[in-house]
């Protein structure tokens, strides 16, 4: 029997009386074979969520199963690509269709026809495994694509060809099961979006996802394997914020989704990454990232899709053995889209709108991150790092709270920071890190004892200042002794000198930890010493006038990067400073 299309609402069709489709099954529907989910089954209906327009449907249009989820394919290839939410290769639709994507386009995510440099890693009669490693071929310059034995397979190698070179196609191996039934294996495998990739045991995250921006590594810091959320009304910089982690974070590959953001975000994505140098290869920063663009005129049903597309793909290569960041561009606008399917769905809506298993549908994206063992013994990590978009910059709405449940770092951005021109404007007096005690061992080893320390003693100063701060708006600040005048100036050049930086400046762009810590050290210096100063009974007005402060809050781009030692001159300085005032 023909499975027809019974009723069209937006992307929700429906086919009557069928008993041939399963949960979450990948469909095609109508003549153009649009890419469709079935998202509900019952006695008299199923409900499909396709996620191409279907504007030109009609009722009695045919609906194809395809007895399988909808998965992504993975091989060599996926870096230094551009894909839509559903894994179509945007560049290769652009060179044959033009800038508009056509219904029902079914292009391969990757180019089959295209050869690679294999090395074979096993002989004929080796056991292999699931996640095993049979082959390795140079995917970029900086990246090794590492070929690994499919989910749910082990068996005897019967083949193996020789190393040279392949297209995506070409059986390079065979293995026998236990069933005596040979699989064919190639370049490219599949695996289901919203299934997890098994891992062989998760491991406490203790290393820092270090991104050079000194408000994150100092204040909040994430751990390699962890979640963030990054919320903030418009014009508050989270699309910024997340272009400068995923160009200096030490993580190994980059996976950037934008999910209902706007075009010109995304092309900016493109042409920054492809002009970047990366600092560790010296190779464009595009060698490392996979970029999927689900923008905001796309068919909105592909939204969640996207984030589901890219959390999969960042699994494949933590499997490798690799460090993933995912920076997921907004998770507001996925559920944006989850709150209108449920509506067409005429589901019972909850807080605002949104469907009741929002809660569960974010905890499902952010429980993927994770520091792992895989199962080919390697060490590997996804970390989600997911922007918010707040209407009108409110907090307690129910996306960012229900986010906020499920994150451990929570980078608050604020709309008079940002106002301010004070990037990143994060406000650290409703930002958070539960990363601290985890990643306390490493900073100790590889850092300094110190780090932390001077992290503590700095966010102690800003919390007095805060408090200090509202009491200067009721009585004006010249009631205030010069002690509490002292931890609002200390609090300004914590603020300007060292929370404020400069994201087009060659050395302030990125700040490694090691000048962090000096840095950290000559600010409580000159905090100390002014202690010092102000106790003998000499006015603090004196020390703001000798320029010592300004010089301070200068440092960051007075001392490069390459020359850190030079901050060690800064308590001369200030010593120096202290004793020209009589």
């Amino acid at each position: 029997m023909t499975n027809e299309i019974y009723s069209i609402n937006g992307p929700v069709v429906t086919v009557q009386n069928s008993t041939s489709f399963a949960m979450l099954e990948m469909v095609y529907v109508g003549k153009l074979r649009l890419l469709g989910e079935v998202i509900s089954i019952s006695k008299t209906k199923t409900t499909i969520q396709v996620y191409e327009s279907t504007t030109g449907l009609k009722i009695g249009d045919p609906v194809f199963g395809t007895g399988e989820p909808i998965s992504a394919l993975l091989g060599p290839g996926l870096l230094k690509n551009i894909f839509d939410g559903i894994e179509r290769p945007l560049k290769t639709i652009h060179a044959a269709e033009g800038i508009y994507i056509p219904t029902g386009s079914d292009v391969s995510p990757l180019d089959m026809t295209s050869t690679w440099a294999v090395t074979l890693k096993v002989k004929t009669g080796d056991f292999l495994k699931a996640g095993d490693i049979y082959a390795t071929i140079p995917e970029t310059t900086s990246i090794e694509h590492r070929l690994m034995v499919p989910i749910g397979l082990s068996g005897r190698v019967t083949f193996v060809a020789e190393n040279g070179t392949y297209a995506l196609k070409d059986v390079i191996l065979k293995i026998e099961d236990d069933n005596k039934k040979i699989h064919e294996l190639t370049l490219v495998q599949k695996w289901p979006i919203k299934t997890p990739r098994p891992v062989s045991k998760r491991l406490p995250m203790s290393i820092p996802l270090v991104s050079g921006q000194r408000v994150i590594d100092t204040l909040f810091p994430i751990a390699k394997g962890g979640t963030a959320a990054v919320p903030g009304g418009f014009g508050t910089g989270k699309t910024m914020m997340q272009h400068q982690f995923a160009k200096w974070c030490d993580a190994d590959l980059i996976v950037y989704v934008g999910c209902g953001e706007r075009g010109n975000e995304m092309t900016q994505v493109l042409e920054e990454f492809s002009d970047l140098i990366d600092p560790r290869t010296n190779k464009p920063l595009l060698e490392r990232t996979v970029l999927i663009a689900n923008t905001s005129n796309m068919p909105v049903a592909a939204r969640e899709a996207s984030i589901y597309t890219g959390v999969a793909i960042a699994e494949y290569y933590r499997d490798m053995g690799y460090h993933v960041a995912v920076m997921a561009d907004s998770t507001s606008r996925w559920a944006e889209a989850l709150r209108e399917i449920s509506g067409r769905l005429e589901e019972m809506p909850a807080e605002e709108g949104f469907p009741a298993y929002l809660p569960s549908r974010i905890s499902q994206f952010y429980e993927r991150a994770g520091y792992v063992r895989t199962l080919n013994n390697q060490e590997g990590s996804v970390s989600i790092i997911g922007a918010v978009s707040p209407q009108g910059a409110d907090f307690s709405e129910p996306v960012t709270q229900n986010t906020k449940r499920f994150v451990r770092s929570f980078w608050a951005l604020d709309k008079q920071l940002a106002y301010m021109r004070h990037y990143a404007a994060i406000n650290w007096n409703l930002s958070y890190s539960e990363y601290i005690n985890d990643l306390t061992k490493w900073f100790d080893k590889e850092v300094d004892p110190n780090f932390l320390l001077y992290r503590k003693q700095i966010m102690s100063i800003l919390a007095e200042e805060n408090k200090l701060l509202e009491i200067v708006k009721l009585i004006g600040s010249d009631v205030l002794p010069d002690d509490q005048k002292l931890i609002i100036e200390m609090g300004k050049v914590i603020r300007l000198g060292y929370l404020q930086q400069n994201a087009f400046h060659k050395d302030d762009t990125y700040v490694p930890l090691n000048k962090q810590l000096k840095m950290m050290d000559v600010i409580l210096y000159l905090e100390k010493k002014s202690k010092v100063f102000i106790e003998r009974g000499k006015s603090l007005n004196l020390l703001i006038e000798s320029g010592i402060f300004d010089k301070v809050i200068k440092m960051k781009y007075d001392v490069p990067n390459d020359q850190i030692e030079l901050l060690d001159g800064y308590s001369d300085m200030i010593d120096e400073a202290i004793k020209q005032i009589h």
